[in-house]
């Protein structure tokens, strides 16, 4: 008796528990070599059968072994696997893949195998010769007449070898020449060797096969087959399949598939890159509008300490406090720590200029002590120390003192300007930080302004200017220690801009990281996006699903061919979604000239990453629906 290659031994298949039994006990034993035919009318259980022995489906009851193997100890990838090496189907309706050429319909099985892409393309190419085909490689299946479809679907059946060729009503969907030149392949491929089970409804084509198995109401009514011994299993364990990760073939298809659905792809990807470009654009925007802020504060100073009378702003005893004197400044002066000490005292005073009268505010400093808010000089020159030891009558005007008082263009420096009741030659202009600034500024030596106009031998306030190499904190409680002691009492507190900076560099880091969470929000919402239409993809691919499945894809194939669909798409909307934030980088600087957006490549390859998790995590969901479909109701689907 002969060894059988596939034995079923009492297999049952049942859809539906309420329902009846598609297939009722089949016992049926197939030898190698064998040209089989199974007939019988539609309902009675054949394409179930050869569902079953294809691997595609799985007995409800009963055993089913190939080559020995137990297929049902076998998960799905192990089924793949047997698909793969030992399977090619021939169906009726063709089932290629539209998006795929016929050659690279006839090589897609091999794709799954491994091994080198040269070595599949050649394999390809020689079975379309073999089959007459050679010439219409690059073809598309809609562009070949139904017999040369088949013929490729016969010669991807043949790509792995095919051990077991498993026909499906072959020539059902072709004219009779045709079907008369498939029939002839398959008698050859017999000839050759292989194993062919041809399912048919047509008696005139199962005539042709050396035996004929006729079902009824899922039942085996009649085999003109010879008897086989029952096969023992050989394969209680097999081996799990090394994940050959084909990577190559993976990218490919999922650009074919993006390429192919270019609409919804790029609905995807406007979602990402709205979110991508809305997330770089605002932490562009923070970052630019920090380095703004802080550069106009450190302008003034951010190792500048002010010190201030009274307890704190809007202390009502601080107009008492008399103790800020011309000692303190000698004090200070002596201090390693201290750069330099200004005193300021403001009032404000009439400014007169011939026939033009206005209110200024009038600082009494010490030399160059209104450089301490950040102003620089854009004519004469600042007060110097001889202004202040010999009670100089002159002073220094801002910008819009000199443009107001004295008109525009008019040239200031020795001119005399009236300031109270004292006259003052302008010896130098500044530019004060904020150009629209609309109060008149004039600087006076303290000791000029103390003795002829404000009557008082006492300063407001005082600014120190903290050495370079000395941090500001240890100035301040420097400072606070000698003030305290000069003055008998703290009567005074310190303002510290350095603090002022650090706050200020926390409130923008802050306000940044709550708008670039919100940006994230876009992110997200893209991502869900990106979720939906590949779960629609999934939906309209279920038959291509099916196919690959059939010719040997398993599950993490299938998988990965999603995942990487979706990345592809959150990769290709982050790379627009960039490119879309640095375009409005440059559309704001045309619109703001004071600061720019500044962009951080660690945020931008951030984004790459985050595109990246993107894809991955919405792109699980769909890619593992369409990994665990069943290939029969995943076929059955057009």
């Amino acid at each position: 008796m002969t060894v059988p290659l596939m034995q079923l031994q009492a297999v049952g298949r049942r859809y539906d528990e309420a329902g009846p039994d598609a297939l009722a006990g089949i016992d049926l034993a197939i030898a190698r070599g064998e040209m089989v035919a199974i007939v019988g009318a539609s309902g009675s259980g054949k394409s179930t059968l050869m569902n079953i022995l294809g691997c595609l489906d799985r007995p409800s009851r009963g055993r089913y072994l190939v080559d020995g193997c137990d297929v049902g100890a076998l998960d799905a990838d192990g089924l793949a696997r047997l698909r793969r090496e030992h399977f090619g189907f021939v169906f009726q309706r063709y089932h290629l893949l539209t998006r795929l050429s016929a050659l690279e319909n006839i090589a897609l099985p091999a794709s799954y195998a491994g091994g080198a892409r040269r070595l599949r393309q050649e394999r390809a190419h020689g079975l379309l010769q073999r089959f007459g085909l050679g010439g219409l490689g690059n073809r598309r299946p809609s562009e070949l007449s139904g017999g040369q479809q088949q013929r490729v679907s016969i010669a991807r059946a043949l790509m792995n070898g095919g051990r077991v060729i498993l026909a499906d009503e072959p020539t059902g969907a072709l004219d009779s020449r045709s079907g008369r030149q498939v029939m002839a392949i398959l008698h050859e491929l017999h000839g050759a060797g292989h194993t062919v089970i041809l399912v048919t409804h047509d008696p005139g084509l199962a005539a042709q096969a050396q035996r004929v198995i006729e079902m009824r109401d899922g039942r085996i009514v009649s085999d003109s087959g010879t008897r086989v011994s029952p096969a023992r299993s050989a394969c209680a364990d097999v081996p799990p399949e090394a994940d050959r990760g084909y990577w190559g073939e993976a990218v490919r298809g999922a650009v074919a598939a993006l390429a192919a659905h270019r609409l919804r792809s790029a609905l995807a990807t406007l979602g990402i890159s709205i979110g991508i470009a809305a997330v770089v654009a605002i932490v562009a925007l923070g970052a630019g509008a920090r380095k703004y802020v802080l550069d106009d504060i450190r302008s003034i100073g951010s190792n500048t300490l002010y010190v201030n009378r009274g307890g704190d702003f809007g202390d009502d005893r601080a107009a008492g406090v008399r103790t800020f004197l011309p000692g303190d400044l000698k004090a200070l002066a002596g201090e390693p720590w201290a750069a330099s000490a200004t005193p300021v005292t403001m009032r404000t005073l009439r400014l007169r200029y011939r026939e033009r009268d206005f209110n200024g505010q009038v600082y009494a400093v010490a030399a160059d002590g209104f450089l301490s808010s950040g102003m620089a000089l854009v004519a004469g020159r600042g007060l110097v120390h001889e202004d202040v030891s010999r009670l100089a009558q002159v002073a220094v005007i801002d910008d819009n003192t000199r443009r107001r008082v004295f008109g525009e263009g008019r040239a200031v420096l020795g001119q005399a300007v009236m300031v109270g009741g004292m006259p003052a030659t302008v010896v130098g202009v500044v530019r004060t930080r904020d150009e629209y600034r609309p109060e008149l500024q004039v600087w006076l030596p303290y000791t000029t302004a103390a003795a002829r106009l404000f009557g008082q031998d006492f300063f407001d306030s005082l600014t120190v200017r903290v050495a370079a190499d000395v941090p500001a904190a240890l100035a301040e409680r420097r400072l606070e220690q000698l003030l305290t002691r000069l003055h008998g009492r703290k009567d005074f507190f310190i303002f510290n801009m350095d603090r002022v900076v650090k706050q200020m560099e926390n409130t923008t880091r802050t306000l940044t990281l709550l708008l670039s969470l919100l940006a994230l929000i876009a992110l997200v919402v893209g991502g869900i996006g990106v979720m939906n239409i590949m779960l629609v993809s999934v939906s309209e691919r279920t038959h291509e699903i099916g196919i690959r499945m059939a010719v040997g894809a398993r599950q993490s194939d299938v998988r990965r061919q999603f995942l990487i669909e979706a990345v592809l798409v959150c990769l290709i909307g982050g790379v627009i979604g960039i490119a879309l934030a640095f375009a409005a980088g440059q559309a704001f600087s045309l619109f703001v000239s004071k600061w720019r957006m500044i962009y951080n490549w660690q945020v931008v390859a951030l984004a790459f990453v985050c595109a990246s998790l993107i894809g991955l995590g919405f792109g699980y969901l769909p890619a593992r629906k369409a990994a665990r479909m069943d290939p029969v109701q995943a076929l059955a689907r057009e």
